[in-house]
């Protein structure tokens, strides 16, 4: 067992009777502090089948696969300092898909679910124990599993998560911690983003909105003026909040937040050799500045490929590290007792963090099976934790053969920013399916 937080956890998490507890990762720290019925902080991934789901088959996958991933069953605890995790003995929920998308988790129960109906299955995290990279792990080793059982094994050089395989002890690591560095000057206080000025839905009503976009054309849009696929969507989002903010009457407040900002979540495992199955993840914010004038899709599709080059880099990276861990390794910020974090955290949270931001974009990237599974699978989907108050909508991405998923969530009463980025791509040529 752990003897201190400091423990590394590349260190053996158990103790003699196979127990184990660790402190949350420093993403995961913020996440009970704001968590509400409404923000629940848990999100989505999904693979839609051909065939109707063999039940029975996906609780025994489920079963199965459950020791090869003793960091997800945990329950979160209440320190004194901060909150910590512990294992539990409890078995995977399984439960039928007939609610609301990324419903809330209890802090003392269970904190990931798998849920099914008809022919799609999905996993539901709390980012409190992953992100998405983390999430797509574990359903990849699920959707392997279950489809053995429905006699179709994958080949045997097949990169995944194998069930008879004991964790490394890497995966429980908490990366942020380790590759933080001393002495770097952390990163600037960012001025307030302007925010949609849509009336929100009553509580809990959350709304997602699903639409397939063909992959290749998409990809020769992006090849086409030398960017990514992210930074193309990236600017298209940009484009529909300035479209909103230029038509739309605003009040005198409103008008004076002139920044347009998306929060994009960068995969650090693609910067640093980290295997940890935790959050490991940062966020970039692309921006344009409307006090300058009227951008162009292409000025901000040059501004945005510049940014995300820019503070990808890793030194940029560790700039933001040293904010994040460095800030919560200071002794009077350690000292203090939890219940005064975490008011301090949420009043942070809002006025430090999502105020800086008027959307977010989450990419997972093109996601791929053994072609005897491909072939079983219709589509994936990544379906973004419900927004803020402030942020109102949000979209999750994820990439599956010749299909770019593209998942919106909205708590508020109007689809205006999907109908103009929907809108924007067909213009360029693009197809555009609704999911219904």
């Amino acid at each position: 067992m752990f003897q201190n937080a400091k423990m590394n956890l590349s260190d053996s998490p158990k103790d003699d009777s196979g127990n184990f507890w660790y402190p949350l990762d420093n993403a995961a720290k913020i996440f009970p502090a704001i968590t509400t019925d409404e923000h629940t902080s848990v999100f989505r991934v999904s693979v839609v089948l051909k065939q109707k789901v063999h039940v029975k088959s996906l609780f025994k996958a489920v079963r199965s696969i459950e020791l090869r991933f003793p960091y997800y069953k945990v329950k979160m605890k209440l320190g004194f300092f901060w909150y910590y995790f512990e294992s539990a003995n409890f078995p995977t929920p399984v439960e039928i898909d007939n609610e609301a998308p990324c419903r809330r988790f209890q802090k003392s129960g269970h904190l990931f679910r798998v849920l099914v109906i008809d022919n799609r299955i999905s996993v539901e995290f709390s980012h409190i124990l992953t992100d998405g990279a983390g999430a797509f792990e574990y359903l990849k080793t699920l959707l392997i599993t279950y489809f053995k059982y429905r006699g179709i094994e994958p080949p045997r050089d097949f990169d995944y998560l194998r069930p008879d395989e004991k964790p490394d002890k890497k995966e429980f690591e908490d990366s942020y911690n380790r590759y933080f560095k001393e002495n770097i000057p952390s990163q600037l206080k960012r001025p307030e983003a302007f925010h949609l000025p849509f009336p929100l839905n009553k509580k809990t009503d959350y709304d997602v909105l699903t639409v397939l976009v063909s992959m290749a054309e998409i990809k020769e849009r992006s090849k086409e003026k030398g960017v990514s696929i992210t930074v193309y969507l990236v600017a298209v989002y940009l484009n529909a909040i300035q479209e909103i903010f230029e038509k739309q009457e605003l009040t005198r407040r409103q008008k004076k937040y002139k920044k347009l900002s998306v929060e994009v979540p960068v995969n650090l495992r693609k910067i640093y050799p980290s295997k940890t199955m935790r959050n490991f993840s940062l966020f970039v914010m692309p921006e344009i500045d409307l006090s300058l004038g009227h951008y162009s899709f292409d000025e901000i599709l040059k501004t945005v490929y510049h940014q995300m080059q820019l503070e990808t880099d890793e030194k940029l990276i560790n700039k933001i590290l040293a904010r994040n861990v460095g800030s919560e390794r200071k002794f009077l910020i350690r000292s203090i007792p939890l219940f005064i974090k975490s008011v301090v955290l949420r009043m942070n949270y809002y006025s430090l963090g999502s105020s800086q931001y008027s959307g977010t974009l989450t990419n997972l990237g093109k996601k791929d099976f053994p072609l005897q599974i491909r072939n079983q699978i219709d589509r994936l989907a990544l379906v973004p934790p419900p927004p803020n108050k402030n942020i109102k909508v949000s979209c999750g991405i994820i990439g599956f053969n010749d299909k770019l998923i593209l998942s919106f969530g909205n708590i508020t009463k109007t689809k205006e920013l999907e109908k103009r980025f929907i809108q924007f791509l067909v213009k360029q040529d693009i197809h555009v399916k609704l999911v219904t």
